[in-house]
């Protein structure tokens, strides 16, 4: 989707709105073939591509951001970078900030990185490469916003599930969680009274799970 179709984003920098007009632009999927074979969801089979947000989900990330002058925030699976950007974007125009990047596949990591450097945006962005179960465990501090968007496993619980109890400890009371694929275990973590977390459904793309840690 081109951000030069939709309604503006609430970003203004025209840099980062090119960076982001040709990510859109450049988006592919794999064929079904793609998904067949021994190892399926192999990530490393999928290097080359970015499963990422939609703008209308960057846009809310970059707003939220701004509206609780979020400082420290995790992005969840970096890929090659279009979450980070809107994220890195708000911690910028709120004055300073890190976006903490968890990423299993190096060469994504590194597409990642080039485009945030195009967008002027790479001194605000720590990406993390490895199991994000790992990576993740120590924030370095209180967290004000996690993007939830990982890689399905063939089986057990999903990442999504496993990261968000990782993340949850460390995000403050009054954070945010956006969840982008409604992985079943993960919804029903997330809106079980006994976690801490009030969320809403969002009508974008497949349905967007919104989330405030209240407790």
């Amino acid at each position: 989707m081109n951000q030069s179709t939709t309604a503006p984003s609430p970003i203004r920098d025209p840099q980062i709105l090119q960076v982001l007009e040709r990510m859109n632009a450049e988006r592919k999927r794999p064929t079904a073939e793609a998904f067949s074979g021994p190892h399926p969801h192999d990530p490393e089979k999928f290097a080359d591509y970015g499963f990422s947000i939609h703008p209308e989900q960057g846009d809310l990330i970059y707003l939220l951001c701004r509206a609780i002058n979020a400082t420290r925030v995790v992005d969840f699976a970096t890929s090659i970078g279009m979450s980070a950007v809107y994220f890195a974007a708000a911690m910028r125009d709120n004055g300073g900030g890190q976006v903490i990047g968890a990423e299993l596949v190096a060469a994504k990591a590194q597409t990642a990185r080039r485009n945030l450097t195009e967008a002027g945006l790479s001194d605000y962005v720590d990406i993390r490469i490895g199991d994000a179960r790992e990576t993740l465990k120590d924030i370095g501090g209180p967290v004000d916003f996690v993007l939830i968007d990982g890689w399905p496993l063939a089986d057990g619980p999903t990442l999504a599930r496993q990261v968000i109890e990782v993340v949850a400890p460390q995000l403050r009371i009054g954070g945010y969680v956006l969840n982008d694929n409604a992985e079943p275990d993960f919804l029903a973590w997330i809106r079980a009274p006994e976690n801490g977390f009030i969320s809403v459904t969002l009508p974008i793309k497949r349905g967007t799970e919104l989330a405030v840690k209240v407790r």
